[in-house]
């Protein structure tokens, strides 16, 4: 019998995959050249392997299988409880929280960074350096080591029995070689890439001291009450009456009043912690600004005191201004001067307004006192939303300040107050003015003894207001209307044509007696007592009279300018000048000097300032000089100082000049003996003219005034 292998067809293996061939070259001949047989169970391992299947898989189709499921990923916590209850003691039941943190945290870790700048991160930044170059050091030595070994491996195979001298010298100069390279300490492996390191020292606790001290005790008192039911009702009744008061004051104020003062509270509360420092160094801060003031501008100072123009010796007749200080701010740096005023009390202390002139630029207006102690900045400071085209300042309160505004509103301001709104201020409610205000002056206290000024617009009314329990009160005195101007109307009505007024003034004794000044060049002589009439009219300027004022000393005479260049000087009880100026340019202003009734000043607006002495000269003016540098700033108003020889003059930049008069101009009259007056009387003949009869002392007339008028007849 054959054996079973060779009954067997004989199956040859099939070629083995390359995949599973992991064996060199060598090991493939040893398994040919042994004939072991390397396919065995290879049909097992090829057979189809069978996918099995949970059996509570699904059978799904393929429609099923091809079906499209989205899932939208929030950052909602899955795990967050959704129905958490809190107790709601408002409402006294347990309430659902609408909200839950949905916040996870997965990893923490507690870290610092040090800025590379830093002093710590440079000390890193050379500790990281001496490591590296340490490192590759070390990497050098070891690279020639190695070399030198290689070297010498063939040729001890090539000496063969040398003797071991060369390799005990190789030896020695190694070891020579580790001394002289300093030993790199080993780089350190980093925990991970934010070079993060923890450190860890035991630091030595200082003991604990105890420090003691021995003071006095404080001062200690016993105070024992009891509150009883009617001590609670007494502090209510006081509270409650302190509030009844506090409401009676808010009512008795006007609603812009109001309005003023919760915008002041709400200012005053923002900036109370901020000028809480400031309030202890004011007064100090103003002294120490004075004193520098006056170091710096010291030679003006000298200038102003002491400096006479010794050339008015030499001079016929004439005299010069000196030009002391300039004041200007930055906040009024384009609006013009319109309104100048002394005040009564403070010699060094004056008002500037400010305000424009042109109708199409209609702004802003500024309010600022500057005192000649400190010339680089105001002392006060008040802003408005509309212009202020004239003020005045009381004589007995210089404190209150009065001003006329561009839209026919008047107001007062307490320079007592701190807030920059004014405390009475009139409305379109209470009534104002539909036109501009071009001149206000207080007057004296009525029979209640209430304050009260008067005003004039251009809207044709003179109005009297009076300051009644902290409310503007206004009646109009008299309106002005354009006579031989009235016209018949629809049903035979009479329309008067309205006069504007520009400008006036009181008189200094009698005090019903006032002028008026017009736009159409007229000036009429009203009294207080009567408003349907005027008591005299004069065609005095051919166009808009800017400015009235009576003689401080002489009762009947009185001053006019205009826009028609001329400037007069009038008695009211005669309809014709005595004298007509024409100063070439239209003149803004005139002012009569308080320390002679002859001496007047007038500003034009080609820049010049005229000065007069009607007892030197009655021709021409002694003194024309211009103030101004630029030809195109216009002057526009000038006053007197009522004590120092000085004067100040505003332009339409919004500067304002202070001039010294030199020695000619501010001469005092002689006084003539009334012998000598006597029998000059009937030899003064002049003419068609005579000297008029010089008044007395008595009634304070200064000195030195001829007046002329024409013989009658």
């Amino acid at each position: 019998m054959l054996p079973a292998s060779s009954k067997m067809p004989h199956k040859q293996p099939p070629p083995p995959r390359k995949q599973s061939i992991s064996m060199g070259r060598g090991a493939r001949k040893r398994d040919e050249d042994s004939g072991t047989e390397v396919g065995e169970g290879t049909d097992e391992w090829v057979q189809s392997k069978a996918t099995v299947k949970p059996p509570d898989q699904l059978d799904l189709t393929d429609a099923e299988l091809k079906e499209e499921f989205t899932r939208i990923l929030t950052a909602n916590n899955p795990h967050a409880p959704q129905n958490i209850v809190r107790y709601s003691f408002k409402e006294g039941t347990y309430k659902l929280i609408g909200f839950v943190d949905q916040l996870a945290v997965h990893f923490t870790q507690v870290g610092n960074l040090i800025p590379k700048d830093s002093d710590e991160g440079r000390r890193q930044h050379y500790r990281d350096e001496l490591a590296a170059s340490s490192q590759e050091s070390a990497k050098v030595v070891i690279s020639e080591t190695e070399i030198l070994e290689e070297e010498e491996e063939p040729k001890e195979v090539e000496a063969g029995s040398q003797t071991d001298v060369p390799i005990v010298e190789a030896s020695e100069k190694m070891a020579e070689e580790e001394l002289m390279t300093p030993k790199q300490p080993k780089e350190r492996k980093l925990t991970n890439k934010f070079n993060f390191s923890e450190r860890a020292s035991q630091t030595f606790n200082n003991p604990l001291r105890d420090r003691e001290c021995q003071m006095e005790p404080p001062p200690r008192t016993n105070f024992s009450a009891t509150a009883n039911q009617w001590e609670i009702y007494d502090a209510y009744m006081e509270e409650l009456e302190k509030q009844e008061k506090t409401k009676e004051k808010e009512k008795t104020k006007t609603p812009v009043a109001k309005k003023m003062g919760k915008m002041a509270m709400r200012k005053m509360t923002s900036m109370e912690s901020q000028s809480d420092d400031i309030t202890k160094v004011t007064q100090a801060a103003k002294i120490v600004e004075r004193m520098v003031n006056q170091n710096t501008y010291d030679d003006v100072a000298q200038d102003f005191k002491y400096y006479e123009d010794a050339a008015d010796e030499y001079r016929d007749q004439e005299g010069t201004l000196l030009p002391l200080w300039k004041f200007q701010n930055d906040k009024a740096k384009r609006l013009a001067v319109t309104a100048l005023c002394w005040n009564p009390k403070y010699n060094d202390l004056f008002a500037v307004g400010h305000g424009s002139y042109d109708f199409m630029k209609q702004s802003r207006g500024m309010l600022l006192l500057y005192s000649m102690k400190n010339p680089s900045f105001p002392e006060y400071i008040f802003s408005s939303e509309s212009g202020i085209m004239c003020l005045d300042m009381h004589v007995d309160h210089p404190y209150l300040v009065v001003v006329g505004h561009y839209d026919g509103n008047v107001a007062i301001y307490n320079l007592k107050k701190p807030h920059s709104q004014p405390s009475f201020r009139s409305s379109a409610k209470s009534g104002k003015h539909t036109d501009p205000v071009w001149q206000v002056r207080w007057q004296k206290d009525d029979m209640d003894h209430n304050l009260n000024f008067f005003s004039v617009s251009s809207d044709g009314r003179i109005v009297s207001w009076t300051l009644v329990k902290s409310e503007l009160v206004h009646t109009d005195v008299i309106k002005l209307k354009v006579e031989g101007s009235t016209t018949e109307g629809l049903e035979g009505l009479q329309i008067h044509t309205v006069g504007c007024g520009t400008a006036f003034d009181f008189h200094r004794e009698i005090d019903y007696l006032f002028l008026v000044g017009t736009e159409e060049g007229k000036i009429y002589k009203c009294s207080k007592s009567y408003s349907s009439q005027f008591l005299d009219t004069y065609d005095a300027h051919n166009m808009a009279v800017d400015a009235v004022s009576w003689n401080p000393y002489h009762t009947k005479v009185f001053m006019s300018c205009s826009s028609d260049w001329t400037v007069k000087i009038w008695d009211h009880t005669i309809k014709t000048p005595m004298f007509i100026y024409d100063l070439n340019s239209a003149v803004g202003d005139v002012a009569w000097a308080p320390y002679s009734s002859t001496v007047f000043a007038a500003v034009t607006t080609n820049g010049k300032t005229h000065v007069f002495d009607l007892s030197i000269n009655k021709y021409e003016a002694i003194c024309n000089q211009p103030v101004v540098a630029k030809k195109k700033n216009k002057l526009t108003h000038v006053q007197f100082n009522p004590i120092h020889p000085i004067i100040i003059v505003g332009d339409d930049r919004g500067h304002v000049t202070c001039l010294k008069l030199s020695p000619n101009l501010r001469k005092m009259p002689k006084v003539q003996s009334w012998g000598i007056w006597a029998a000059k009387k009937e030899s003064l003949q002049v003419g068609r003219g005579v000297v008029g009869e010089r008044k007395g002392r008595s009634q304070g007339i200064a000195p030195g005034f001829w007046l002329w008028r024409p013989r009658a007849g």
